[in-house]
């Protein structure tokens, strides 16, 4: 059984593997192994801590496969982005440009750099391994994150984002790169993304420019991808969705790819939130319980963090019978309280969410999702 938990040093070397082989780069795992090291005892010191509101801590999650104990996937929380210096996006603005003697009035697209989003929690680094087949492990993968954010609330921002990878050409090349970020940096996008180290670094606000950029001078293929995810990053922007996610004002300063932000009070993981008691059932009893249901369970059995997927009845007020697999991944026993939300709200709300974005909504696992 898949079941994520909190990265710990015993993972380095799988963590390692994963900052060499994920395309494109993870920020929040450093290709440096001391550096990584570094990170991960940062994660660790993170949830050990007791924390009143978010500052420089840093949360970093691994999917594991329980039956083999193989490393399959990462992601993570950044407490508050940009805690030692700004995080920088672009904001879109509509600026007026009128004459009254010509008779003109017209709103014209700008972009203006921003370090509004600088002390916001984050979504971060998702990474699953390619050979993952179908949604399910992205599913539990990125919506842990929420789980842990609605169970310690203290612990983050009440509005958290999330930045997606923005459209680039099969060679890695961005179109909004090459018509803004290049004229100022003459660096190609992959140089600058290792260099960027995540959208905090003085270096941005130094060469960047300050003015508005107007979206109309720009040649049409860096238009055209404005705030348009990768399609790497769809099945990640669906699973954002299904959170409560929604496109916001900003998008990312390199690739312009569009910035995710979400209400944690409005989220899934606290509105469809319920308390269930673990009882114990044969493996696959749940799944043969009439009108049952996939949801997200979550446990923090002696402040281990760990969260599974398992059909549970529908029924609220109801037991969480869990078979022994589900039982041990997420350490807990008959009688511990866990968090359950469902995985998928109501089919008709699903599809009207859908239709308010103009990305489709049915694709498979890809290895990226969330910004590095």
């Amino acid at each position: 059984m898949l079941f994520v938990r909190p990265g710990r040093l015993s993972d380095l070397d799988a963590l390692a593997h994963m900052a060499r082989t994920a395309r494109p780069v993870l920020h929040s795992l450093p290709h440096d192994r001391r550096e990584l090291e570094a990170r991960v005892a940062l994660s660790e010191d993170s949830f050990r801590a007791d924390v009143d509101f978010p500052g420089e801590e840093f949360y970093l999650f691994v999917l594991e496969d329980g039956a083999t104990g193989k490393l399959l996937g990462t992601a993570s929380i950044v407490a508050a982005a940009g805690y030692a210096e700004p995080f920088y996006v672009f904001r879109n603005d509509a600026l007026i440009h009128a004459s009254r003697e010509l008779h003109v009035n017209r709103k014209i697209h700008a972009l203006t750099m921003s370090h509004e989003l600088t002390g916001k929690s984050r979504l971060a680094g998702f990474y699953i391994d390619p050979a993952l087949r179908g949604d399910a492990a992205a599913h539990l993968l990125s919506r842990a994150r929420m789980m842990y954010i609605a169970a310690n609330r203290r612990r983050f921002t009440p509005e958290v984002f999330s930045l997606l990878l923005g459209v680039t050409d099969e060679a890695g090349a961005s179109p909004f790169w090459d018509a803004v970020g290049r004229k100022f940096f003459a660096r190609d996008f992959t140089q600058i993304e290792i260099a960027s180290g995540g959208r905090s670094r003085t270096f941005i606000a130094e060469v960047m420019p300050t003015y508005p950029i107007y979206v109309p001078l720009l040649p049409e293929a860096a238009q055209r991808v404005i705030g348009e995810p990768n399609e790497k990053a769809l099945l990640s922007y669906d699973i954002h969705l299904e959170e409560g996610f929604e496109p916001d004002r900003f998008v990312d300063i390199f690739d312009a790819g569009p910035v995710l932000t979400a209400q944690v009070d409005r989220s899934a993981c606290v509105t469809f939130n319920e308390t269930r008691t673990v009882r114990e059932a044969s493996e696959g009893a749940a799944a043969a319980v009439h009108d049952s249901r996939a949801y997200l369970v979550a446990s923090n059995r002696e402040g281990e963090f760990r969260c599974v997927l398992a059909e549970l009845p529908r029924e609220r007020g109801e037991d969480a019978p869990l078979g022994a697999h589900a039982r041990a991944a997420l350490d807990a026993v008959h009688g511990d309280v866990v968090r359950c939300v469902p995985l998928h709200r109501g089919a008709a709300q699903a599809q009207d969410e859908r239709a308010d974005t103009a990305y489709p909504a049915a694709y498979s696992t890809q290895q990226s999702g969330d910004r590095r």
